[in-house]
């Protein structure tokens, strides 16, 4: 049986989700550390993450290789593998990109929703690709074994990591636009252009981003999964919850404005809501995985295809993608 993997979370974190991970069998899950915070507020972001591993080494522990998924799998705990949704984290310098990685940082998005120092994100009128900087951060990514995430980029920026990048990228959690146009969701020339490179995209079930929002059915979404299989093939797709369980509505500012602005941003949500949705009711928190495994069945996934999209591909993609350029043609050559 495949594992279980979930492509971005960022939750009011506590021993109750922890448990609730375990009791969902979720063996590894990419975790946002950071969002707009510097460098030296991320270290203080790991330090805490630090503090958990070692509290509740029952439950989880930091992932650094896909061989760390193994290791859940056998212990019954969950990997923990970091990310961040915005390259504030690098400030203005490369050479964070690979001490970030040292420290377990494993995924980073160019953008979240404005113009950063690397890409326009999709919330911006005008989408000028790829920066300078960002072609060079692109390929010193590349070379540590970072992943790059465009999950919060416009569309031009995100064609341009595609065709720019030497490694397949990864959109972590979003769905197509065809499905249901959020300015989230992608479009399908960007999702062809994702699987053409063997890239992944991971399916949000946060309700910005579901055709009805909170009221989305399960069998709609599932739908919408087997029909994405068909436009980028099954072994290009899997989950990326973007679930932020137990975040008081407080943290929508800081996701959504950080410190570019005084005003407050809305964002996805509308000026009557901006807080966080409710969740559909297949999917409150961790344990409710198998729903969704029993919802791809419904309609009429094949066993195996389920165990993909559940983890399966996540776990073949992290096997490709975290090791450093230098490394792996060290083991090739051996």
């Amino acid at each position: 049986m495949s594992p279980r993997i979930d492509a971005l979370q960022y939750a009011n974190w506590s021993e109750k989700i922890f448990r609730q991970m375990r009791a969902g069998g979720v063996d590894a899950v990419h975790v946002t550390i950071t969002y707009h915070e510097n460098f030296r507020e991320t270290v203080l972001n790991v330090e805490r993450w630090n503090r958990w591993f070692e509290r509740l080494p029952d439950l989880i522990f930091q992932g650094f290789t896909a061989d760390d998924i193994d290791l859940a799998r056998r212990t019954g705990r969950t990997a923990i593998f970091f990310g961040s949704q915005n390259p504030s984290c690098i400030e203005d310098d490369i050479g964070l990109v690979e001490v970030l990685h040292r420290l377990g940082l494993r995924f980073m998005q160019l953008t979240y929703n404005n113009q950063s120092l690397l890409a326009s994100g999709c919330y911006e009128a005008e989408d000028t690709g790829l920066t300078r900087m960002g072609r060079e951060v692109v390929a010193e990514m590349n070379r540590v074994g970072l992943v790059i995430d465009m999950s919060h980029s416009g569309e031009r920026s995100t064609l341009d990591a595609i065709a720019h990048s030497a490694r397949p990228i990864a959109i972590t959690h979003a769905n197509p636009a065809s499905w249901h146009p959020a300015l989230r969701n992608k479009s399908d020339r960007v999702l062809r252009a994702l699987a053409e490179s063997g890239g992944m995209l991971g399916f949000s079930v946060y309700p910005h981003h579901l055709r009805a929002g909170s009221d989305c059915s399960l069998d709609d979404f599932c739908t919408m999964v087997a029909r994405t299989a068909d436009l980028m093939g099954v072994e290009r797709i899997g989950i990326g919850t973007d679930l932020c369980q137990d975040q008081p509505d407080s943290v929508v500012d800081w996701m959504r404005a950080g410190r570019w602005t005084k005003a407050r941003d809305y964002g996805e949500g509308s000026a009557a809501n901006p807080g966080f949705p409710p969740m559909p009711v297949w999917f409150r928190d961790n344990r409710d995985f198998g729903q969704i495994e029993e919802g791809l069945r419904a309609v009429g996934l094949s066993p195996e295809n389920v165990t993909a999209v559940m983890g399966g591909n996540w776990a073949r993609f992290f096997r490709e993608s975290f090791g450093a350029v230098e490394r792996a043609r060290q083991e090739a050559a051996q």
